[in-house]
């Protein structure tokens, strides 16, 4: 059995141990006692190192923890662990700080915790209510930082399960359990580590609000995590603000100034595209001779691009009487054709059986369709066929 010295001393950076066992040629230490926390109860691992080595990974065996290396052990009996301290506070402040936003949403609206992920960058937390407004996100994340501020105890004590009270969530085990306390709000059973105050938790920054099948989740930083990334949004914003000439306080509403102005400005360029295709169907219209049967066809060819090009110009040209129009676009080999309603020609009917044949695939609709050939020589097959089609 390895004796964890994190259940009562969180802060714990070196301990002296013995070593009781080695696997895979010494990569894998069994201590009689350690600080490392191993992945658990979504908190991720502690890393550091044993006598100098680095340690990669720390596993939960149930009575033991294995210690997993990236080379071999070769000292004693004896060997002395250090942690990366930065990672296990980063831990810590994560941790704790997911504590005391469950027992918040708990003591505000009595929404329960489901789930928690704490993850290397970011963490997360499931709750079981059909929604969380913007409104209750900024209450919850004011309410949280307040208690930070307050600087409230966090204690480690150890009970009989069958005895303990005032569980937030009850706790499945039998006999002792380790139950962490934020004072004047939450009794929690829960075997990981934590800071001493809420204080040490530094600032709580909720990012964003999800639904997830019939829950809501949650997504928050905690501490350093949550300073480092308000600076990095605050320099993002900074540089688009310089970029628009505005302050940061103007900054929603210029961008919203020239959305608008943008939206505007898009309509009026559709709004011309249109009018052009239809300036130039007109054009075509008009110098194009009819056939026997009245029908009138043009063909426009791009030697690269895409068909969206030709599609303005195409749903012109299909508006005026006895229209067929043809549009190709070299590479990629691709195919589109347009026909007026009374012109008896079914677009996607000619079209796909055109392209099939030549080895391509299309489809669309009885005025609209297009296609894509295997090789340039199959498009002149295609066109060929198209051109003549009554």
């Amino acid at each position: 059995m390895t004796e964890r010295l994190y259940y009562r001393d969180s802060h714990l950076r070196s301990f002296d141990a013995s070593v009781v066992e080695r696997a895979q040629e010494g990569r894998r230490i069994y201590l009689d006692r350690t600080a490392f926390y191993p992945t658990s109860g979504g908190q991720l691992h502690d890393t550091g190192r044993l006598d100098g080595i680095e340690v990669a990974d720390v596993v939960d065996e149930g009575e033991r923890v294995a210690h997993i290396l990236v080379q071999p052990l070769a000292s004693g009996p004896a060997v002395r662990g250090e942690l990366n301290w930065q990672r296990r506070l980063d831990h810590m402040q994560q941790h704790t700080g997911q504590h005391l936003l469950s027992a918040v949403l708990a003591d505000l609206w009595h929404y329960p915790t489901t789930s928690v992920h704490l993850g290397e960058l970011t963490s997360t937390l499931d709750l079981e209510t059909p929604q969380l407004t913007s409104e209750q996100a900024t209450q919850v994340e004011a309410r949280a930082n307040q208690i930070i501020a307050e600087n409230r105890p966090v204690t480690i004590t150890f009970e009989d399960a069958a005895a303990a009270t005032g569980l937030r969530k009850p706790s499945s085990r039998s006999g002792t359990i380790r139950i962490v306390s934020i004072e004047d709000l939450d009794r929690s059973a829960c075997g990981g580590t934590h800071v001493g105050s809420t204080g040490a938790i530094g600032t709580l920054l909720i990012r964003k609000v999800e639904r997830v099948r019939k829950g809501v989740r949650l997504e928050f930083l905690c501490g350093l995590r949550a300073v480092g990334r308000s600076r990095l949004e605050f320099n993002v914003l900074s540089s688009l603000a310089a970029e628009l000439s505005s302050s940061l306080d103007e900054l929603p509403r210029v961008v919203a100034n020239q959305r608008g102005e943008l939206k505007a400005l898009s309509a009026s360029q559709r709004q011309l595209e249109a009018d052009l295709s239809r300036y130039r169907a007109q054009e075509l219209y008009a110098s194009a001779q009819p056939d026997p049967s009245g029908i009138r066809r043009a063909t426009v060819r791009l030697p690269d691009g895409g068909l969206d090009e030709l599609r303005g110009l195409a749903l012109a040209f299909a508006g005026l009487s006895r229209a067929v129009f043809i549009g190709a676009i070299d590479a990629p080999p691709s195919v589109l054709l347009s026909a007026a309603p009374d012109s008896g020609i079914d677009a996607a009917s000619v079209l796909k059986g055109t392209v099939s044949m030549a080895g391509g695939r299309g489809g669309g609709s009885s005025t609209m369709a297009q296609g894509v050939l295997p090789g340039k020589a199959q498009l002149e097959q295609v066109l060929s066929v198209l051109e003549g089609t009554n």
